[in-house]
C-alpha cells in the first residue's frame, strides 16, 4: 500500500525518539480536503487505531491509514532527503494527476476541477 524509504524510517524512528511513549504511537498517513489541488497530505503520530484503519508495519514503524484515505495514497512512496538547506519528506503519488507548485497539494482524476491559487 505504501513505501516508505529506509531514509525516511530512519527519520521518523528519530523522531519517535523525541516522544514521551513511542511505544504506544502509530506514524498516520492520510489526506485532507484543501490545498491548491484539492488534496493535502497528512502525516503525524497518533495513539489510536480506528477501527477501520489498515495496519503495516514499515522499518519497524507501525503506519495506519484510514479506509477513506487508502484509494488516493494507495501505492505511496515516502522518502526523506537532507540537503545544506535543511531535510525533509519527499512524497511520490502515483494516484495523482496533477500537484500543485507549492509541493503540498494534489489532485487525483476523481477530484478534477479548478484548484484555488496558491
Amino acid at each position: 500500500m505504501i513505501e516508505l524509504s529506509e531514509q525516511a524510517g530512519l527519520k521518523v524512528q528519530d523522531m519517535l525518539k523525541d516522544e514521551e511513549h513511542p511505544e504506544k504511537l502509530y506514524l498516520r498517513i492520510g489526506v485532507q480536503g484543501g490545498g491548491c489541488s484539492g488534496f493535502t497530505y497528512e502525516m503525524g503520530f497518533d495513539e489510536e487505531r480506528k477501527e477501520n484503519d489498515s495496519l503495516l508495519e514499515l522499518h519497524g514503524i507501525r503506519i495506519v491509514v484510514s479506509e477513506k484515505d487508502a484509494p488516493l495514497i494507495r501505492g505511496l512512496q515516502i522518502d526523506y532527503k537532507e540537503s545544506m538547506m535543511g531535510g525533509g519528506f519527499t512524497i511520490h503519488n502515483p494516484n495523482a494527476t496533477a500537484t500543485c507548485g507549492c509541493g503540498t497539494s494534489f489532485r487525483t482524476e476523481t477530484n478534477e476541477g479548478t484548484p484555488e491559487k496558491c
